[in-house]
């Protein structure tokens, strides 16, 4: 017999390999792309800085005539005094630290009071109904009307800042962790209600994940603003250890204008610092299977 075969296929043609592509899949970036990507990231707001700097040395020394100047010092005469003498920086560190710990103690009670009251206000509308109108109440009115309020009912101390604290902080929390909450898939929560889930059990399996993002932009909000709420509270209640609130108020009122620009400087460092921190805290919370661009 003849030994007949049957024609085998052409060999597909050997792959090539792009490093750049698979460096791409699988999560690694060549060093010419990690440089590029990092001065996509540095230089622009590098470059806004320069012009911000620049246009503080022509108001400081074009618009301001020298007797003006005690207004708008240069910047680096701020250096000098603010950051390079360590008696007067080190005081600013000592009031930053005590306003952090009051922005810590009142950005921890928003985050469990906003997530309680965003949780009840989720399982009926009637909650919802109910509270909702007095959180944008509370939203609404302005801290200063308040103030004397705060501190008739709790004193001058810390505890004023920290309640200050609370009632600049809370409200994005709990719009935020409502709206998570209830933006749950629809056909998920079908299949919870097909297999006879619990109220807790939907609630941990279901509509906590998917309210994750929201949560954490709610923490990012409340985050600066809880800093901010440090910074009041401590501007308008003196006793206790002094904050930068108060350090702030003393530079202003002594016209002491370096220092002021430092304590500045360094409150809106402790800002982005604490904001940078919970974007770090929801990358690894959820960076894995959540996509922002999607």
């Amino acid at each position: 017999m003849t030994d007949v075969r049957e024609p085998s296929p052409a060999a597909d043609p050997p792959r090539v390999e792009d490093p750049i592509a698979a460096a791409t899949e699988t999560g690694l970036r060549p060093p010419s792309a990690r440089r590029e990507h990092w001065a996509k990231v540095v230089l622009p707001p590098l470059a806004l800085g320069a012009v911000f700097i620049g246009l503080w040395y022509c108001v400081s020394y074009v618009v301001l005539d020298e007797r003006r100047r005690f207004l708008l010092r240069p910047p680096h005469q701020v250096i000098d005094k603010g950051f390079l003498d360590w008696d007067v920086f080190s005081d600013i560190l000592l009031a930053l630290w005590s306003s952090a710990r009051v922005a810590f103690i009142g950005l921890s009670i928003s985050i469990v009071l906003g997530i309680f009251i965003a949780v009840l206000m989720s399982q009926t509308k009637l909650f919802e109904r109910a509270i909702f109108p007095y959180m944008v109440m509370l939203q609404a009115i302005p801290i200063l009307a308040i103030t004397p309020l705060i501190s008739f009912w709790f004193g001058t101390a810390q505890t004023s800042r920290v309640m200050v604290c609370v009632l600049i902080s809370l409200f994005p929390i709990i719009v935020n962790t409502l709206f998570g909450l209830q933006s749950a898939d629809r056909g998920m929560h079908d299949l919870f209600t097909l297999q006879h889930a619990s109220r807790l059990t939907r609630l941990r399996k279901l509509m906590f994940p998917a309210a994750l993002p929201a949560i954490f932009a709610g923490l990012r909000i409340s985050a600066g603003l809880s800093v901010i709420g440090a910074i009041v509270g401590d501007f308008f209640f003196g006793r206790g250890q002094p904050g930068i609130g108060q350090r702030l108020r003393n530079y202003a009122s002594q016209l002491d204008g370096e220092e002021l620009f430092t304590a500045v400087i360094m409150s809106s460092l402790l800002g982005v610092l604490v904001f940078l921190f919970f974007g770090w805290l929801q990358r690894k919370a959820i960076g894995k299977w959540y996509d922002p661009a999607a």
